[in-house]
């Protein structure tokens, strides 16, 4: 007991710590830390999803991108600056505070989540990954064309000057000075995203022990005997999907207040495709493995810019090096499911059954 209490204090002293050790190698650590928060709750996310429900969704970056529109149309001065009615009544912009902005992009991403399920009740394996395929398609395409006739988007241009997050007037755009020591801005938004990943991991660990998260695990395993044994299925797989979808919002407002800018380029098919990956390459359902795999996936790109690098200079300039990353990556993906089929850290449950009658 002893043992385990240390290790969670000592986990805990060098999350804290991480940022401060990562400025003096330069910001760009720092930043590569924050995108994985933001990645680990995306993949938690779509966890409940394919995870729990097993529901396979290819299009779960939609929500990112609503999450993220949402806040750029509210703390920018683009409507402002477009609708007159808007400049009216909020002649200086909105500015919403964090403790908006999370309720708001949480209703709004489980809203989209719930409208994305209603049409694909009927649909299992391949057709649903297709079909969530195509609505994730669909929203980069509205958020690329919505700027005519009327500009709500900015089109192809996106959404700058987004204000940055204050909590407890402390503008986390601004880099603050503590006891003599100066901490970035991207080191204060690390913090924030860190509480909001663990406020995610406690949401997703009592949904998984709950009633709710033995019901989505029963229609995963057999959809059939579940409705058998008097689940609603309907309901449990929308409340899936606006609950997968709840978390992409948040996380999307979160990259938007980040960046400061967002565009249609942020949201296509790849981030999809690979934060489906983090799900699967970490461990189905699993909430540890979907977080390893998540900060995996989000770092190893970066990572891989050291070794691109060199690679390049020895074919003579031949291959690009963003190329080569893509290369390394795929490899990595494929040595890693023929060495651990059920993932990195698989779930104790999944596959028991298995196990005894082999």
């Amino acid at each position: 007991m002893k043992n385990n209490k240390i290790q969670w204090i000592a986990g805990a002293v060098a999350l804290l710590v991480l940022p401060l050790v990562l400025q003096y190698f330069g910001n760009a650590w720092v930043r590569i830390a924050d995108l994985a928060l933001l990645y680990v709750m995306l993949a938690l996310g779509l966890n409940i999803v394919v995870g729990y429900a097993g529901l396979l969704d290819l299009g779960y970056v939609a929500f990112y991108a609503v999450g993220a529109y949402m806040f750029g149309l509210l703390a920018s001065p683009h409507l402002t600056e477009n609708f007159a009615w808007f400049a009216q009544h909020f002649p200086d912009g909105m500015h919403l505070s964090l403790w908006a902005v999370i309720p708001l992009a949480l209703v709004l991403a489980a809203t989209t989540g719930v409208l994305l399920g209603i049409p694909v009740l009927k649909l299992r394996g391949d057709y649903l990954a297709i079909v969530t395929l195509g609505f994730g398609e669909i929203i980069r395409i509205f958020m690329n064309n919505l700027d005519h006739p009327v500009n709500l988007t900015n089109g192809p241009k996106g959404l700058g000057q987004i204000d940055s997050v204050k909590v407890f007037g402390l503008d986390l755009g601004r880099r603050l000075e503590l006891f003599g020591y100066d901490i970035n801005s991207v080191t204060l938004y690390y913090y924030l995203f860190l509480a909001l990943v663990l406020v995610t991991i406690a949401v997703c660990y009592r949904l998984q022990d709950s009633r709710i998260g033995r019901a989505w695990m029963a229609i995963r395993e057999d959809e059939i005997a579940a409705k058998a044994m008097g689940i609603n299925t309907r309901n449990m797989k929308l409340l899936a999907f606006g609950m997968g979808a709840s978390f992409g919002g948040v996380a999307g407002a979160m990259f938007g207040a980040f960046q400061g800018f967002v565009s249609p380029e942020s949201f296509s098919l790849m981030e999809s495709v690979m934060i489906v990956a983090m799900v699967v390459l970490g461990g189905l359902g699993h909430i540890p493995g979907v977080i390893l795999g998540a900060v995996l996936l989000s770092a190893l790109p970066e990572v891989l810019r050291y070794v691109a690098g060199p690679l390049q200079s020895m074919t003579d300039g031949r291959l690009d090096a963003s190329i080569l990353r893509q290369l390394l990556i795929a490899l990595a993906m494929i040595i890693v499911m023929l060495l651990r089929p059920r993932g990195l850290w698989p779930s104790p449950e999944h596959g028991k059954s298995l196990a005894r009658k082999s």
